[in-house]
């Protein structure tokens, strides 16, 4: 029996993340050249290394990304989108922002929906996508799905389950709750926990199409292997 993927659908799917505080610049550059040898979808980079990001991968499939109010999402409204800017003026061109967790949890829907429309209107008006991060470790069922539904009204790109950084990351019951409370014209993004080929199928089964991952090398190695290429 084939397998029902080509090893693009799979690098398709990855954005490759370099965002632990630790990474030296020589790491970073390192990773840089890993994901256009790999021709995963994009690089998530930290965000003062977007101009160089850009540089490196000029002439490549491979996108540059970044992240804005990150880890926390704790950021001013105001801040959040003069990041935003700053990141698309040096080269962005998708960018993952954090909702602001705490006023997810005071249920502050309003202020939750103008902070992400602040970060939205000049991602769009640039031609680029936005995927929003929940940190669902520390949500409830109802908080995700009010995200979800406001995400929705809004057109954001994709929704998506973590930074990585929190007590939890993506799990099939989170992806599912996402996907079924999301309308079709948002996409879904896992991340945190995606550490081999063979969870990545069970996600994007579920109808996952980005990843999250540092992983990158392992789960496309072992998927060329599967593919004899």
């Amino acid at each position: 029996m084939g397998l029902d993927y080509t090893y693009r659908d799979i690098a398709g799917m990855i954005d490759h993340s370099l965002l632990s505080p630790t990474l030296t610049t020589a790491d970073l550059e390192r990773g840089c050249r890993a994901a256009v040898d790999y021709e995963v979808a994009t690089v998530c980079i930290m965000p003062y290394f977007v101009v160089r990001c850009a540089e490196m991968l000029r002439g490549s499939s491979v996108k540059p990304t970044t992240t804005v109010g990150f880890p926390h999402g704790g950021h001013a409204t105001a801040v959040k989108a003069a990041e935003a800017i700053r990141a698309l003026d040096d080269g962005a061109e998708e960018l993952d922002m954090v909702v602001n967790i705490s006023k997810v949890l005071s249920r502050d829907w309003r202020y939750v929906r103008d902070d992400i429309q602040a970060v939205l209107e000049p991602t769009h008006a640039r031609g680029r996508p936005l995927k929003v991060i929940f940190e669902n470790c520390y949500l409830e069922e109802e908080h995700k799905v009010r995200l979800c539904e406001i995400c929705g009204d809004l057109r954001v790109d994709w929704v998506k389950t973590s930074t990585g950084y929190g007590t939890g990351g993506a799990t099939m019951e989170d992806l599912k709750l996402m996907r079924a409370h999301s309308p079709d014209h948002v996409q879904i993004k896992a991340a945190g926990g995606v550490r081999d080929l063979d969870t990545l199928l069970a996600v994007r089964a579920l109808g996952v199409t980005r990843v999250g991952a540092s992983r990158t090398a392992d789960i496309l190695d072992e998927c060329r292997r599967r593919l004899g290429l």
